[in-house]
């Protein structure tokens, strides 16, 4: 519990640094060598001098870290990167003790080679792999959030090492952790979304399949992740479901504390039926006078950031008629389908508009107005919706373009390594869209605040982490990119004319795939160590973060109303396989790295808070 911790100022000429260490071995041993050879004319020691000097020589060399050099460092320079493997096959007398060695408090930079091992059966990793750890101490400050923050210490404090997950290791001394600095943005468990009621259609199917089941998604922005509701509400209905299932379904929400109420729609009707029926199920429910704002959305529909969703919408006039959304980021499908909200990115209905949406609900399901919402993939229940409300009042769409539908394929990287801030985010379940995992990227939102999710950090030597996304590597510098720019990864569907997508997101700068230029690690999970777990743990209870296999984490945490539940350490793991397809010199064939590779951010809290 006590101060910030402060980097260490940048030093070029450090002692922990292997080269400045090789460097004065080679310096000794030649004042050595000089005084010997002045008095000795023995051909032996002069041997022996000299094969030393050249060992110190080739140390120099070989003991450059990776940031010192780019074109020595082999990702994307001159040669395949060829990083130091880890020394020591040693089986430790007593490998439990390992985690209690520590340099800095909560650091700890053992190698625990049964979580590498699990890592290299989940992600097929090879049997030798790169791996960094890498501690993060936030300092939480009254200033806004920036899309990119430059910081003055270096990624890497040594070598990229390899590791073999049949061996055993010694710990490590912890480097200095990076300090970053970010806003005192409120944490995502004290937002209060009492004024919102959301409505969402779709299958028992859909709900059950471990690939697309939305519980872990909607526990983030409808409850306090403690067991208990926000505030918010959820109306869902499930195409032709039964009474069991509809039983199953409210069950397994409500244990995460989810207030939700769950209704049966009819197989019968249109899907664009389905969605518009929403609307007066919404409006009609027991709690709407309490609610300012009646919400219809995807079931992959996802809100990181609630509490600047919710000061959003205190600036609009809620009692008066709102239609409040966003377009396609695709112009394609704006001029296909019309400039309505697109559903998946949150369509926000005022009181009074669902009042008139509600009572004109049988004129705009009509059979007519169906074939009227057909522009050629079927009828849709956006257009559906506009021409509702287009056609029996003034109220036109008002534009929030903090909200996303993300309707792009491909490498979605671009997008969110760009370092904004966004509303909502849609369309990352994969299936023929981009694939995406805002649960895990969300939860050092827990410990650092909404704003630092998508936040990006530069390092001295050349690395960005988009917190929660990625952590990429630049060998040749990052001088001549323009970070204020999306890199172009991306594409639309289905019809990519190169510019259809710049009305939204403005030109994009190239994309570095097969360049050599950029080598990146994808995060795949995220765990949060609550404080109040480790406390239990302590005790012999073992009960971490069951979220992270599936299980919802049900068990609410004693604390008191309005208290925060506090986070002792946000554990992000990111991967990179050797030949993904992107990190290719600029032959386009050439592996930039031989080894798949784990980087493990660990988060720190600010302890002075």
């Amino acid at each position: 519990m006590g101060a910030t911790i402060i980097p260490a100022p940048h030093r070029c000429f450090n002692m922990r640094n292997p080269l400045a260490k090789a460097l004065v071995l080679f310096i000794t041993v030649s004042l050595f060598g000089t005084l010997l050879l002045q008095q000795s004319g023995d051909i032996d020691v002069r041997a022996a001098f000299l094969k030393t000097a050249s060992t110190a020589k080739d140390a120099v060399s070989s003991q450059r870290p990776l940031g010192s050099n780019h074109q020595q460092s082999g990702w994307g320079g001159d040669s395949v990167h060829t990083p130091v493997e880890v020394t020591g096959d040693h089986q430790p007398d007593h490998p439990n003790d390992l985690a209690n060695v520590t340099s800095n408090g909560n650091m700890h930079c053992d190698y625990d080679m049964e979580r590498l091992r699990e890592w290299k059966k989940k992600y097929k990793l090879q049997d030798r792999f790169e791996y960094t750890r890498r501690y993060v101490q936030v300092s939480r400050q009254p200033i806004a959030r920036k899309s990119l923050t430059k910081l003055d210490q270096d990624f890497l404090s040594d070598h990229v090492k390899v590791v073999d997950v049949n061996k055993h290791y010694q710990p490590e001394a912890c480097p200095a952790p990076l300090v970053v600095p970010v806003s005192r943005s409120p944490y995502p468990s004290t937002a209060n979304a009492s004024d919102f009621m959301f409505g969402v259609s779709t299958t028992y199917k859909r709900f059950v399949d471990p690939k697309t089941n939305p519980t872990n998604e909607w526990k983030y922005w409808l409850t306090d992740n403690n067991g208990s509701s926000n505030g918010g509400k959820l109306l869902l209905m499930l195409m032709g479901a039964s009474d069991s299932e509809m039983a199953d379904v409210r069950e397994q929400l409500t244990s995460v504390g989810i207030d939700v109420d769950v209704y049966r729609s009819s197989p019968s009707d249109e899907m664009a039926v389905r969605y518009l029926t929403l609307v007066p199920t919404l409006y009609n429910h027991p709690l709407r006078p309490q609610k300012k704002w009646l919400v219809t959305c995807d079931d992959d529909t996802f809100f990181p950031s609630l509490h600047a969703l919710i000061a959003q919408f205190e600036t609009y006039d809620h009692t008066k008629p709102k239609y409040i959304g966003t377009f396609s980021e695709d112009s394609n499908n704006v001029m296909r389908h019309g400039e309505q909200a697109f559903g998946g990115a949150g369509v926000f209905l005022s009181v009074p508009l669902a009042a008139l949406v509600t009572e004109n609900f049988a004129q705009c399901k009509s059979p007519e107005k169906i074939k009227e919402a057909n522009t050629g993939w079927g009828p849709q229940g956006d257009v559906l919706l506009r021409k509702c409300i287009y056609e029996h009042s003034p109220v036109r769409l008002t534009l929030l373009d903090s909200l996303w539908q993300l309707d792009m394929l491909g490498d979605p990287s671009g997008f969110y390594e760009s370092g904004i801030q966004p509303l909502s985010l849609h369309h990352y379940r994969g299936g023929g869209w981009h694939s995406a995992l805002p649960f895990h990227y969300t939860k050092v939102s827990h410990l650092c605040g909404e704003e630092c999710m998508m936040q990006r950090f530069m390092t001295a030597d050349d690395f960005v982490i988009s917190n929660g996304f990625s952590v990429a590597y630049y060998p040749e510098g990052t001088d001549d990119l323009d970070f204020d720019q999306l890199e172009g990864t991306f594409r639309s569907a289905p019809d990519y004319k190169g510019w259809n997508l710049d009305f939204k997101w403005g030109p994009q700068r190239a994309g570095l795939a097969k360049t050599g230029r950029k080598l990146s690690w994808d995060l795949q999970e995220a765990e949060i160590i609550w404080e109040d777990e480790e406390k239990k743990d302590a005790e012999g209870e073992n009960k971490r973060d069951q979220s992270e296999e599936g299980q919802n984490g049900s068990a609410k945490q004693e604390k008191k109303k309005g208290e925060r539940r506090k986070v002792k350490e946000v554990r992000q793991i990111y991967v990179r396989k050797h030949d993904d397809w992107r990190w290719k010199l600029a032959d386009g064939a050439t592996p930039m790295s031989r080894f798949d590779g784990v980087v493990e951010l660990v988060w720190l809290p600010d302890m002075t808070e």
